[in-house]
């Protein structure tokens, strides 16, 4: 159950909170006699839902399903196709393999995916007959495929590849690969930038569209001499789209030829291949995700019209295919438009929108007016839509639900579960109760704050703390998280809250821009606020608190504070040192470090290493090329030199994020003893009951969300917002 609680709750609430605490105290005491704690271990076990394909007439949805087996260190996918009504689920595919990107045949009876299975080097499509059989490879490109799409004649299929646009033939690219391959030369060389994406390097390669018919046989090139690749650090379903009558594709293009002030445009070219033609030529910023309309008449898709912000709101724009007219859809609505799809009879489009630390399904008409809310609690996201209705499906997910395939009512918002795959699991797992509360922030404005309780809480006695600390832009919604969990670090004993600073995604333009230029000073301020107000609630202890994250940990490390040990996971602690490896050698919006060292100097961590006195566990990837390796190895030989007990976890096949089975749970169970070796978790002697503010265990209100005012949060009820880059 989710709550809600206001920082200025009236006294005379009071006792009305200590009737709730009664019956939620009781509750949360009671534990099955077979109720296993909520752990690492017990989150592998887990089966993770990825972005589910509807069928035409809406009647079916497909879901990859994702098991692990963390022995062998690794996951299988498997297709599973789900009634959209309530009914029996059916295996579609079993091999053991990542069967996964699934997407209907326009006449609803084949279902393609990207799968490596038997001699297969690389990934390649194939299809499978919804009625059953085996399912046929398509496609054999040296240079593997993804996201492949469908033409509307259910004949032909499209698809993205990383291929050197000097070759132009397949067998070429091949003895090329080879020839890489085997060569004793590691070497690689640029002539501009980007060098690396998130945790891989770039090279010559460039990513085209191509096509190749159901039966196989040479795939043909689509944009590969039209003058335009897509853009190489975004090559996903999302970059392109074709259009209703197949005539015509659209695809995201950088416009840029230096590769230091990236311009992402929508281009438009023949579905056979001629000159692209640019038509959001009006935007200096990016234009990205295309969608066509299902009658053919409009072509929706995201900008943001501030350049080099990457949290800059993102607004949904209509061309009209006709006139060529741009209108926007969302012009003075202060949220960004997201995960977008359109209703099949092209009046609407829907879209899963942070929005006030909840990830909710909006609405947007084409007849105009503001978009409208159909859900409230819970978080969504991966829409598809089809059929009469019209029938939605999604995944659902919250602190307390991993993503679950469901379907949802467009009118009421009213949300059907459809898939059990987790059921059995999670009944016999621990979990603590989460709700959302608001305290006063930097400037006295009220913070959102979610808190996740130990699922054996009682508010008269005292817990510890694990306050989480995310990366700047990236909004903390009601969602299910496989690399933080919250409900595993409440299992541990730990109350475990997570606050959405200034800077965070999702409370409007002013609150996100808010920290653009300064990013460690209202963040940590937040921060702060939130241990205090977090302290004077009866039940924490305020000598056991603690906290982790990326780069506001290494802030919070040289500042004052009260925790008794950090957590700093792929932190930023040099800016002058991540200035070249952040986005490369992309312009700062605010001014280089040349240009302002003092704005550089008070935001960089190192900086503050003469009042560096708190134990701090530090975990860093060699992969990272977000946050390059250097800063987590120059922050802990740093607290060696100033005598502060501190660890060095090192991954070498890891990058930003730790993804693998068993690295994970290594991630997991150090994190759990370093913290216990300085806060202590589970619960110590009682207060007196009089003294206690216990969580909610109000109902949540099903009315529709507050609108919200720009830049100020409003008290809500959830591989995500912006990309964490703040300047």
């Amino acid at each position: 159950m989710i709550a809600r609680r206001c920082h200025n709750e009236k006294p005379k609430l009071r006792l009305l909170w200590a009737t709730w605490a009664v019956s939620l105290c009781a509750a949360l005491a009671f534990q099955p006699t077979q109720a296993e704690s909520y752990t690492a271990e017990a989150m592998w076990r887990l089966k993770r839902l990825s972005s589910p394909g509807i069928s035409p007439d809406g009647r079916v949805a497909v879901v990859p399903v994702t098991r692990f087996d963390v022995q062998r260190n690794e996951g299988i996918t498997d297709l599973w196709l789900v009634p959209t009504k309530p009914g029996k689920a059916r295996q579609l595919t079993t091999a053991a393999t990542d069967d996964h990107s699934p997407v209907w045949s326009p006449d609803g009876e084949w279902i393609a995916f990207v799968a490596q299975r038997g001699a297969d080097r690389q990934p390649q499509i194939y299809v499978i007959a919804v009625s059953g059989g085996e399912a046929r490879r398509v496609t054999n490109v040296p240079t593997g495929v993804i996201a492949p799409k469908w033409f509307p004649d259910s004949r032909r299929l499209a698809f993205l590849s990383r291929v050197w646009p000097d070759l132009k033939s397949w067998s070429a690219m091949e003895q090329r690969m080879s020839a890489q391959a085997r060569s004793a030369i590691s070497a690689r060389i640029w002539d501009k930038p980007p060098i690396a994406h998130w945790d891989r390097f770039l090279d010559e390669r460039q990513v085209h569209i191509y096509s190749v018919g159901i039966e196989g046989g040479e795939p043909q090139a689509i944009t590969l001499e039209s003058g335009r690749a897509l853009d190489a650090a975004s090559a996903h379903a999302g970059a392109y789209d074709i259009s209703p009558d197949g005539s015509e594709v659209a695809f995201v293009s950088d416009s840029d030829p230096t590769g230091i002030a990236p311009n992402l445009d929508i281009y438009l070219l023949g579905s056979d291949g001629d000159a692209a033609r640019n038509v959001t030529t009006d935007n200096a910023a990016n234009d990205t995700m295309p969608i066509y309309s299902p009658d053919g008449r409009s072509l929706a898709f995201r900008r943001q019209t501030i350049k080099g912000f990457d949290a800059d709101r993102a607004h949904l724009m209509l061309l009209d295919r006709r006139d060529q007219k741009l209108r926007n859809l969302s012009e003075n609505w202060d949220r960004s438009a997201d995960g977008l799809v359109w209703s099949p009879d092209s009046s609407a489009l829907f879209g899963s929108i942070d929005d006030a630390g909840t990830q909710r399904i909006y609405r947007f008409d084409l007849a105009g007016g503001e978009p409208k809310a159909i859900t409230r609690e819970s978080s969504y996201h991966s829409l598809a839509v089809a059929g009469s209705g019209p029938v939605i499906v999604g995944l659902r997910h919250s602190f307390n639900e991993p993503p679950t395939l469901v379907s949802i009512i467009a009118r009421t918002g009213t949300a059907t579960k459809l898939s059990n795959f987790n059921d059995t699991t999670l009944a016999n797992l621990t979990q603590g109760q989460s709700e959302s509360v608001t305290y006063p922030g930097a400037n006295g404005e009220p913070v959102q704050m979610w808190i996740v309780y130990p699922p054996d809480f009682t508010a008269d006695k005292k817990w510890p703390l694990y306050l989480l600390l995310h990366d700047e832009t990236h909004g903390v919604t009601d969602s299910h998280r496989w690399r933080w969990n919250a409900q595993v670090f409440a299992n541990w004993g730990y109350v475990t809250a997570w606050h959405n600073f200034h800077g965070s995604g999702g409370f409007g333009q002013a609150w996100a821009d808010s920290i653009t230029g300064e990013p460690a000073v209202l963040p940590y301020q937040d921060t702060i606020l939130a241990a205090e107000w977090l302290s004077t609630q009866p039940w924490i202890d305020a000598d056991r608190m603690a906290a982790g994250g990326g780069g506001l940990a290494a802030v919070v490390l040289g500042k004052e504070h009260p925790f008794k040990t950090l957590v700093a996971h792929a932190a930023r602690y040099d800016m002058y040192a991540q200035y070249g490896g952040d986005h490369g050698a992309q312009p700062w919006r605010h001014g280089e470090f040349w240009e302002d060292s003092e704005r550089f100097a008070r935001n960089s961590p190192h900086l503050s290493a003469a009042d560096f006195k708190t134990p701090t566990l530090v975990i860093h990837g060699q992969l990272d090329q977000r946050v390059p390796v250097n800063q987590g190895m120059e922050l802990f030989n740093t607290l060696q030199k100033r005598g502060v007990p501190s660890r060095f976890v090192y991954f070498p096949d890891e990058g930003h994020w730790i993804l693998k089975p068993q690295n994970s749970l290594f991630w997991y169970r150090t994190k759990r003893e370093w913290l216990e070796q300085y806060v202590k978790p589970g619960p110590v002697a009682p207060t007196p009951p009089d003294a206690a503010a216990p969580p909610s265990a109000k109902p949540p209100d099903t009315a529709a969300p507050p609108a919200g005012a720009p830049g100020v949060p409003i008290d809500a009820t959830d591989n995500a917002a912006g990309s964490g880059r703040q300047q």
